[in-house]
């Protein structure tokens, strides 16, 4: 049978634990044993075992003293505590040393073994639950998205993608079974995004029963504006480019701080920040926004300091005409030094009625990995951008800045303007010297490409969308495609491949979450 793992056993009378560890060698373990603590730290340092299994009353250094030192080698080594001792006192001594379990002496083989298979063979038990569970719902998944699925419905399926997304190993011959499947499930939503879009861009006005998603100029009505008058104050957050499997790993560090309750939206299109941020902070489709302010419509989108550096004016604008009046605080934060300044002052948000908070760096890091192939080199994958995206989190400024205000009396808002989709297929497209640069949208005239990776938007007005010029018209990427000029094609091919991209149609870049949380 091949080895397992490997395990260490420390204790003076080893000896008598034969049997046991005969017993875990033909589970498949390889068990190394030694008498004493000097012993067991030579093994640790020569990285000779997985698991160490110790005892606590050991001659010479004890096994409290021993813990201590494997710790100082190995931080995240799993240590068993066997003893003899049921005092209070050892135990919290040693659940204060960060052991993985605590068995009391005499233990029997089948004890042994099942505290470590539980700590070696988790993650493998786990994830083969994980595959067995998936591919029991792989049909059903197929037989979904053949059907007609609603707003509500699609949510629903994605959140349950994400839930096999973090749960499959990604050396697990079912991922490309699962990476296929979301494949497919990001054309069926492409193309129910492209029938159902302009029916709700033509509902908004309608009844609030309107069979649509809320979108993103909705998002400031509908969530922010109730919690004001309620004698606390409300912090909203929008985090850019944040998915909805990223926030999953901030949830995990906030719940134990906060209450949850979790809604969505839907983006509007294009994904990307001069429109669906814009018409958050203004509460007006880009069509309407245009409209009512020209001037700063026609700066143009080429960064953060033109179309979306009125974004506290557009709020203000939209508080006056639903006659809400109130305190209000506006900052951006786009580098470390603002987060910083940020944190040290973040009590300050509590005396305005409402703070809205912009924070950018994921954005950041997105387009961060696009260029960097350091950064592509750690997060090759999904799995391994949210991974990067919670290791920022768990040691950034925003995570304490969420830690202090847990202590106070207020509501948060979380959100997004938009997600962002690793783009792996190109598609070439053909426009005039004026079309705008993006990879994922494009508006110009005589805009040609293959309408099976876009949707084609001949009339912006039936989209929410302003019609600059006669005859400009969108292109909207679909699924994880991006597109190439004919011109140097395979240079430009090869450079944005397997970057994180938005602007287009995807679930990852369309359903985004929206979280009222208050203090535990």
């Amino acid at each position: 049978m091949a080895t397992l793992s490997r395990i260490l056993w420390a204790d003076d009378e080893i000896d008598l634990l034969r049997p046991h560890i005969l017993f875990l060698e033909s589970r498949g373990y390889e068990v190394t044993s030694v008498t004493n603590g000097v012993d067991a730290l030579d093994e640790v340092r020569k990285g000779n075992c997985d698991l160490v299994l110790l005892d606590e009353q050991m001659p010479g250094m004890g096994g409290l003293d021993t813990l201590n030192e494997i710790k100082d080698i190995s931080a995240d080594m799993p240590v068993v505590m066997i003893t003899k001792s049921e005092e209070e006192r050892i135990m919290e001594e040693a659940l204060g040393g960060k052991i993985s379990d605590y068995l009391t002496k005499p233990v029997n083989p089948s004890q042994v073994l099942l505290t470590c298979k539980r700590i070696l063979d988790r993650r493998r038990i786990e994830s083969e639950k994980a595959s067995q569970n998936y591919l029991q719902s792989f049909g059903e998944i197929t037989s979904a998205l053949m059907n007609p699925l609603d707003h509500a419905d699609w949510v629903a399926l994605h959140q349950r993608l994400i839930k096999y997304d973090v749960e499959l190993d990604a050396d697990e011959g079912v991922r490309q079974v699962f990476d296929d499947q979301l494949q497919e499930a990001n054309r069926a939503f492409s193309k129910y995004v492209e029938d159902s879009y302009r029916s709700w861009i033509a509902g908004v006005d309608r009844a609030p029963d309107q069979d649509r998603p809320p979108l993103s100029h909705e998002v400031i009505q509908k969530w922010v504006t109730p919690e004001l008058g309620k004698d606390r104050p409300v912090i909203f957050f929008v985090i850019d480019c944040m998915r909805w499997d990223q926030w999953l790993e901030f949830e995990s560090l906030l719940s134990p701080l906060y209450s949850m309750k979790k809604d969505y939206h839907f983006s509007i299109l294009p994904t990307a920040t001069p429109y669906s941020r814009n018409s958050i902070f203004s509460g007006l489709l880009p069509s309407d926004l245009a409209e009512r302010y020209p001037r700063i419509w026609a700066q143009g989108e080429d960064d953060e300091h033109s179309r979306n550096r009125n974004e506290e004016q557009f709020l203000n604008d939209q508080l006056e005409r639903r006659h809400i009046k109130a305190r209000v605080r506006y900052d951006k934060l786009i580098g470390s030094k603002d987060g910083r300044e940020f944190l040290n002052s973040v009590h300050d948000l509590l005396q305005s009625d409402l703070s809205a908070v912009v924070v950018n760096f994921v954005d950041i890091l997105a387009h961060s990995r696009s260029d960097s192939a350091v950064l592509k080199e750690i997060a090759p994958d999904e799995r391994a951008y949210r991974a990067l995206t919670k290791t920022w989190f768990e040691h950034s400024w925003l995570f304490q800045a969420f830690q202090q205000l847990a202590e106070t009396d207020c509501t948060i808002v979380i959100t997004t303007d938009h997600g962002a989709i690793r783009s792996l297929h190109p598609t070439k497209v053909v426009g005039d010297r004026e079309t705008s640069t993006a990879l994922r949208y494009k508006y110009g005239k005589n805009l040609k490409c293959d309408s099976r990776h876009a949707v084609f938007v001949r009339h912006p007005e039936e989209f929410g969308l302003p019609s600059d010029h006669r005859n400009t018209n969108f292109i909207i990427a679909k699924e994880d495609y991006y597109f190439v000029y004919p011109t140097n094609y395979n240079q430009y091919v090869h450079k944005y491949r397997d970057t994180m991209q938005h602007g287009g149609i995807s679930l990852d870049e369309m359903i985004l979450p929206v979280i009222t949380m208050r203090p535990r």
